[in-house]
């Protein structure tokens, strides 16, 4: 457990280093890649997955998310044992890599005079201010991701899909991006969004505003319940139909 820890820290400081790192690119002031657009946003973050993916996997399956952990210990993947583990890993990775992009990025933070745009290289927040709607962005984003990631272990998808490696998940989460992800930023995540908001709330970046703590738990709430709607629906729908076609 230890290994698979460590595996989940690394894996995803990187995904949040790569993903984080590119919306600070695209965002602050006298960045090479300033106002570059959202399609640079969402391929980045896609393959910012791939790469923690490639770190993580051969170790502990690759996870780097609550929510990924939670639907694969519904779906009976993971133990209930290792889940504290896991997220311990995904929680305190997601910190590390916010933590170095405001290293990287040091210089843009005070001549970046929008506030806002600070505070989105860190963590999500709606396009639309509206609770509930904003909760069922985030539960439908994250049951996309999960569904689809049960998916790719089923049946003749896993023989297929393993040859790829971690490309069609960089693919499955610019696709969620492009096509889900304009109405809240697309957490699909609670490490991604919560510890890099704790970053944005600790670090001394200049001219910062607050962290939209009102807002913080829907990024968290919604997709653990997309998570685990998702490996419900597809162990009632699929796991029987599995198990016969194996036999």
């Amino acid at each position: 457990m230890v290994e698979k820890f460590l595996a989940e820290v690394l894996g995803t400081g990187a995904l949040v280093l790569l993903g984080d790192g590119v919306v600070a690119g695209v965002l602050l002031a006298k960045s090479k890649a300033q106002n570059s657009g959202w399609m640079v946003i969402t391929a980045g973050w896609g393959f910012a997955v791939m790469v923690g993916v490639l770190i993580a996997g051969p170790i502990s399956g690759a996870h780097l998310n609550p929510a990924v952990t939670l639907g694969l210990a519904i779906n009976g993947a993971t133990p209930w044992s290792e889940v504290p583990v896991y997220w311990a890993g995904e929680f305190l990775g997601a910190f590390i890599g916010a933590l170095i992009v405001y290293l990287h990025y040091m210089p843009h933070w005070p001549v970046t005079e929008d506030a806002d745009l600070k505070l989105a290289v860190y963590c999500t927040g709606p396009a639309i201010r509206n609770t509930v709607w904003n909760l069922v962005s985030e539960i439908i984003g994250t049951f996309v991701l999960m569904y689809v990631i049960l998916a790719f272990g089923a049946g003749t998808n896993k023989a297929g899909l393993a040859a790829l490696g971690p490309l069609p998940v960089a693919f499955l989460v610019l696709v969620i991006g492009l096509s889900l992800g304009g109405t809240t930023g697309y957490a699909i995540n609670p490490a991604r969004d919560l510890s890099p908001r704790i970053a944005h709330f600790l670090l001394p970046i200049a001219g910062k505003r607050d962290s939209d703590w009102s807002y913080s738990w829907i990024p968290v709430v919604g997709p653990l319940i997309g998570g685990a709607l998702a490996a419900f629906v597809y162990t009632l729908t699929f796991t029987n139909f599995m198990l016969t076609t194996a036999t």
